[in-house]
């Protein structure tokens, strides 16, 4: 079975508090990113003993055992007589760019081992095996806009409409590791109400939509602030960092092909529509 996980954008993140488990309370809404992964899983061989897992594309750091979609595999086979698979993932979303790349394919491991081992796992059920492995993990399951809430993993509906926006995303070849991201943080109250804020016309965003990472890590990094004047310098009705990692991405509202941005040759550049 072959599918291809989908990245992430975040419209708006507020970090707003820190739990009692160590993790905290945000304030954000995910929307699907048509930047993709490839991965297949087959049943192994009866005979045949080659690795679980292959990996091929962007390297990724850590033991291949580490990784999500065999933690997936591993989460499901404690419940269900699985037979041992086989898996190849084509590594194409930047790691640390805060696309929610790794999430992504442990999600779609999850539905896809549901599939081809009929499991017939209704999707709260899913849902729940998803919440086990990441905080935007389950987010990917259903691959709709939502306000989420909590760790990232309670989803309200949002009616947002970003059919025909143009997009480029910019990973300037830079790795924030969620350790570091958080770190530099300090939780506080939105600023701006943001369903209130997202309802309102795009241009008027750059005003009321922002990402409390962005001004965290900035000081640390400026290439971020260097990337984000190259997409409003092409027109970008509104630009904002990602999630908590590197990736700044522009929109441009009603426009049938995303632009050229001016971009160092060592940055990595994806243009589409959402």
């Amino acid at each position: 079975m072959l599918t291809f996980p989908n990245a992430k954008l975040n419209l708006g993140l507020y970090v707003t508090a820190r739990r009692p488990d160590g993790f905290h309370n945000l304030e954000s809404v995910f929307v699907p990113l048509p930047w993709t992964d490839a991965l297949e899983i087959l049943p192994t061989p009866p005979g045949q003993t080659e690795a679980p897992l292959t990996l091929t594309g962007r390297p990724i750091p850590g033991a291949p055992e580490t990784n999500l979609c065999l933690r997936a595999y591993a989460l499901l086979r404690t419940d269900f007589n699985l037979p041992p698979v086989q898996m190849h993932l084509h590594k194409v979303v930047p790691i640390g760019a805060g696309l929610g790349g790794g999430s992504s394919d442990a999600a779609f491991a999850l539905s896809a081992l549901n599939k081809l081992f009929a499991l017939n796992l209704p999707s709260d059920k899913l849902l729940a095996y998803a919440r086990r492995l990441g905080a935007d993990c389950a987010f990917f399951l259903e691959n709709r806009p939502v306000l989420a809430l909590e760790k990232g993993d309670v989803f309200e509906p949002i009616a947002l409409n970003l059919a025909g926006t143009a997009a480029v995303v910019i990973y300037p070849n830079l790795h924030i590791s969620t350790a570091e991201a958080y770190a530099a943080i300090t939780p506080r109250p939105p600023r701006h109400a943001l369903r209130a804020a997202l309802a309102r016309p795009i241009e008027t965003w750059r005003q009321t939509v922002t990402n409390d990472f962005e001004e965290a890590l900035t000081p640390h990094h400026p290439v971020l602030a260097e990337v984000k004047s190259a997409l409003y310098a092409a027109g970008a009705a509104y630009a904002s960092l990602s999630g908590s990692g590197s990736a700044v991405y522009g929109l441009w509202p009603g426009r049938e092909e995303a632009p050229d941005v001016a971009a160092r040759p060592e940055w990595l550049v994806w243009r589409g529509r959402l």
